[in-house]
């Protein structure tokens, strides 16, 4: 390895990141407290580091350099000095090669060793003697980039929220078993724009897909020493690198290809973010980049003992809002993400942990402001998950307006109502009609709810109805891992079962819990292979899983067509009829005009059940049934009916919609 030998210009201190100008590049890191920092470039073939370059110029705490003759494709690292004192929060360990927090491709894996760790592993003073070994073999590097892509007519859908149904899926667990997309691609980005992914999407109605984790992320030791994964990605290092596993090129524009593709097919893409801490962990954990580079600005330290970290997260560590610098790095990453990556929103992992200042979560805080008056953020779909592990961490109903939430209130409300739990009715209400006790005072409208049964972290529907307690014996915890608050319920036996009444049994049940959620108020979002039957053998907490467990199975013998077709048929009903889709809560005055509530007659669906309606048109029977007022989402309901009295219509309705099947040409009302 030589020192310098390239040619080095000042450069600036803006942008942050390795930026390719169709000369050079421009190379800026943001360090207040480092010494002195060094720029390593690495051999694109071999790895082996060819040349480390000292960053003479420093602007604003910003230390930065142009190199005229880099060009796309080099790969580089950062090593900074300063003092190594982790008692005061000190953390600087020039020995450890660190990632660029603002490099938009990291390729390679992680090679785990002791090596990787700022302090000698098993020392008797654990982190607080320095590891002096070079760690560069281990590491991923970091790849300067190309942006340019040719977008041509691509712009943002921005489909209104109260038409929009999303659907949560894994990029390499959604795609890995299809049978009908090529082997090369199955797993990735490319993969996940092929025509048979869309024609499912477009079949079921889905109008945006929420990805889970594709920024770059980290397995951690502690699986990769027991032979798993990381599945779930909720483990990131790079906030505007999408993670190369998922690319069947190796480059960034397979990602920007996909989004074109499902754009063209009319569908949003939402990414499921992860800035409320790094895959660095606790004290005891690895140095990989914003550990190494400025630890005090990056993440919060306990106020007097600086050597600890605060945890909102249960992950080690949280990042520090507070600090302007780490604040712009969240809102250029976001930004990065809509402009030049055209994704269409975000859905915040523990929201609740960005919007922590000093100890209290702050619905007032720097986070909310920033993103309100950004003339870019404003305007995409946010999605908070509403909550975090610390002290009044669960916010369902506080975020501010433009965000939606995950509600989690509505999930347990209905899962202990078709549980079979009683005392329900009068919150049931609520949730049923878009919860206007959490979401109207603040100004807010029902598609701020995203209502849910199931998601990635939990049980799959089919083991909702199959399993009364979870069964994560493959994640070698001892089955001590996941949620035991789960509201399942196996209707008579455990797991599989050839009992041909339990099976009907769950069969509706599952009806059940889809009609309600395809017919409330507020936003569905759908966990990808609950339209199939998928299952995880009972795993709640499947984060670990990567393989058949988690994998969508796509087999089409085991899969549950007439499932398939109630959902696709259930989400075509949603949006033939706007009183499912409203803008604005329930008010309660009558209707002018109307008089009294039309008496109900009978109605014999296909499954020769009896259900209640008033008329041949099945918006017509919802709309007197419950008083909606439709076409326009925007008019109030009329009629002083109780929310009580409506959610037992409501779940009348739904029972006789689960039994019907929606089988074209059979009765419908």
């Amino acid at each position: 390895m030589n020192h310098s030998k390239t040619a080095v210009w000042r450069g600036h201190p803006q942008p942050l990141g390795a930026t390719w100008d169709g000369e050079g590049v421009n190379f800026a890191l943001f360090s207040e407290r480092a010494d002195r920092v060094e720029l390593c470039l690495f051999d694109s073939k071999t790895k082996r580091e060819t040349e480390r370059i000292a960053m003479r110029w420093q602007t604003n705490q910003v230390w930065h350099c142009y190199l005229p003759e880099a060009r796309p494709g080099l790969l580089y690292g950062y090593r900074v000095y300063g003092p190594y004192d982790p008692k005061q929060g000190l953390r600087f360990n020039p020995n450890k090669l660190l990632l660029d927090p603002y490099a938009k491709q990291i390729d390679g894996d992680i090679k785990w060793s002791d090596a990787l760790f700022g302090y000698r592993v098993g020392g008797p003073r654990e982190d607080l003697t320095m590891d002096r070994r070079d760690d560069a073999p281990g590491m991923p590097k970091c790849r300067v980039v190309d942006t340019a892509f040719t977008w041509g007519e691509d712009r943002p859908l921005r489909a209104p929220w109260h038409d929009t149904i999303i659907y949560e899926l894994h990029v390499k667990g959604f795609t890995q078993l299809h049978p009908d997309i090529p082997p090369p691609l199955r797993g990735t980005y490319a993969g996940l724009a092929t025509d048979p992914v869309i024609e499912h999407l477009k079949r079921l109605g889905i109008t945006a897909v929420e990805l889970m984790p594709v920024h770059a992320f980290v397995d951690e030791r502690s699986l990769v020493e027991k032979k798993l994964k990381n599945y779930w990605g909720y483990n990131s290092i790079g906030f505007f690198a999408p993670d190369m596993r998922y690319s069947a090129t190796g480059s960034i524009n397979e990602f920007k290809s996909m989004v074109k593709g499902l754009h063209s097919a009319g569908i949003e893409v939402i990414l499921d973010v992860v800035y409320n801490h790094s895959a660095e962990g606790n004290h005891l954990g690895p140095t990989l980049s914003f550990r190494g580079i400025d630890n005090t600005s990056y993440y919060r330290l306990i106020p007097g003992e600086p050597r600890l970290y605060m945890d909102f997260t249960g992950c080690g560590n949280t990042l520090n809002m507070m600090h302007p610098r780490v604040l712009q790095l969240l809102m250029d990453s976001l930004r990065y993400w809509v402009v030049e990556m055209h994704v269409d929103g975000f859905r915040f992992d523990l929201a609740a942990a960005l919007a922590r200042e000093l100890y209290e979560v702050n619905r007032l805080s720097a986070f909310f402001d920033v993103v309100h008056q950004d003339p870019v953020l404003s305007q995409v779909k946010l999605i908070a998950e509403p909550w975090d592990i610390g002290e009044g961490g669960y916010q369902v109903g506080n975020f501010p307006v433009l965000w939606t939430e995950w509600n989690g209130r509505y999930r347990d409300a209905v899962r202990s109502y078709w549980k079979g739990e009683g005392g329900l009715i009068g919150d049931l209400a609520y949730r049923l009609t878009g919860s206007s006790d959490l979401y109207e005072l603040s100004g807010r409208r029902p598609y701020a709810s995203i209502n849910f049964i199931t998601c990635h972290d939990g049980f799959t529907l089919e083991d909702l109805v199959s399993y009364n307690g979870k069964h994560n014996e493959a994640n070698l915890e001892d089955n001590r891992d996941g949620s035991d608050d789960n509201r399942s319920w196996n209707c008579g036996a455990e797991g599989p079962t050839s009992d041909p009444a339990v099976l009907a049994l769950r069969a509706r049940q599952k009806r059940n819990f889809l009609a309600t959620l395809l017919l409330s108020q507020g936003v569905p979002m759908l966990l990808a292979g609950d339209e199939t039957g998928r299952t995880q053998r009972g795993n709640n907490n499947a984060y670990c899983q990567d393989n058949e467990i988690s994998w969508m199975s796509w087999n089409r013998e085991s899969e549950d067509r007439e499932l398939l077709s109630f959902v696709s048929e259930l989400i075509k009903f949603r949006k033939s009829h706007p009183c499912f889709r409203r803008r604005s809560f329930f008010q309660g005055p009558r209707v002018k005009g109307t008089g009294r509530a039309t008496p109900p007659t009978k109605m014999t669906t296909a499954g020769g059940r009896s259900s209640m309606t008033t008329s041949s048109s099945c918006s017509t029977a919802i709309m007197k049934r419950f008083r909606f007022s439709c076409p326009d989402s925007g008019n109030a309901t009329r009629g002083k009916w109780s929310s009580i009295r409506r959610a037992r219509m409501a779940m009348r309705f739904i029972k006789a919609r689960s039994s019907s099947r929606f089988k074209r040409g059979r009765s419908r009302c």
